[in-house]
């Protein structure tokens, strides 16, 4: 079922297995609140049951690019097609696994610019082992809503049709 997440009230709603319910709460308003501020748009997430086409979509993207196959539980998954300032409509896909992580993939439809993968640890989860033996480096950010998010990203190098 969809939940409309709401940055001002943080809800674990979704994350109630996960061990990182609270911490990934944060990370997912803190999501909510950047989509809504910089594209007036609300964040809807789904379960990943709802979703599979698109699942499948981001899985092979990840895959095929740096080899990511995560043992994690997915839990939820969103998609907004926005209109990014230099880059046209964007397909942003989001992925939140009960390990306290999440990716989501910056996609542009119209032009081939700016594509790229970002990767998001909540506070206090530790690095995937996938990413983990690949090596990637994480930068801190502070968040009132999620707390510290460590970061990273990677670009994305070839083309993938939309689903």
């Amino acid at each position: 079922m969809a939940y409309q997440v709401d940055f001002k009230t943080v809800a674990t709603t979704g994350f109630e297995d996960s061990p990182f319910a609270k911490q990934l709460a944060g990370l997912r308003a803190n999501e909510a609140r950047y989509f809504w501020n910089k594209f007036k748009v609300p964040f809807v997430v789904y379960p990943i049951a709802e979703k599979p086409a698109l699942f499948d979509w981001y899985r092979m993207l990840i895959k095929s690019e740096r080899g990511l196959e995560f043992a994690a539980t997915p839990l939820e998954i969103s998609e907004n097609v926005v209109d990014v300032e230099g880059s046209g409509s964007t397909r942003w896909v989001h992925v939140f696994y009960a390990e306290g992580f999440s990716l989501n993939v910056l996609y542009p439809l119209t032009q081939a610019s700016k594509r790229a993968v970002g990767i998001k640890l909540a506070e206090d989860a530790p690095v995937p082992s996938e990413l983990e033996a690949l090596g990637f480096k994480f930068a801190r950010q502070k968040s009132t809503l999620a707390g510290t998010i460590r970061g990273t990203y990677f670009k994305i190098k070839g083309d993938y049709e939309s689903n």
